[in-house]
């Protein structure tokens, strides 16, 4: 009777570590999904920003390319993103 008893308490307790190690890779999934889903968020923004820079930019000579690094930089930094390109472009000949 013994050994049915701690078979019995070894298979909950393994039950319950998995379920818990279950709910721990399901939350960092979701992390990972929400930091995605910010990336791809923060780059559209960045997008539309450089077109409105460019549009505007254009007016005075302004221009800056529009490509993935460009709109994610715009989008992680918004403003101070465009000042960082538009000095990589003009004064480090960067871009």
């Amino acid at each position: 009777m013994r050994g049915d008893k701690v078979i019995l308490f070894s298979s909950a307790f393994s039950f319950m570590i998995g379920i818990i190690l279950l709910a721990f890779v399901l939350w960092l999934f979701s992390k990972s999904i929400r930091f995605l889903f910010r990336f791809i968020l923060n780059s559209i923004v960045g997008f539309i920003f450089l077109i409105i820079f460019n549009f505007f930019g254009g007016i005075v000579g302004l221009y800056l390319p529009v490509n993935v690094i460009t709109a994610f930089v715009a989008g992680v930094l918004g403003i101070p993103g465009i000042i960082v390109l538009l000095l990589a472009k003009y004064f480090f000949h960067f871009i």
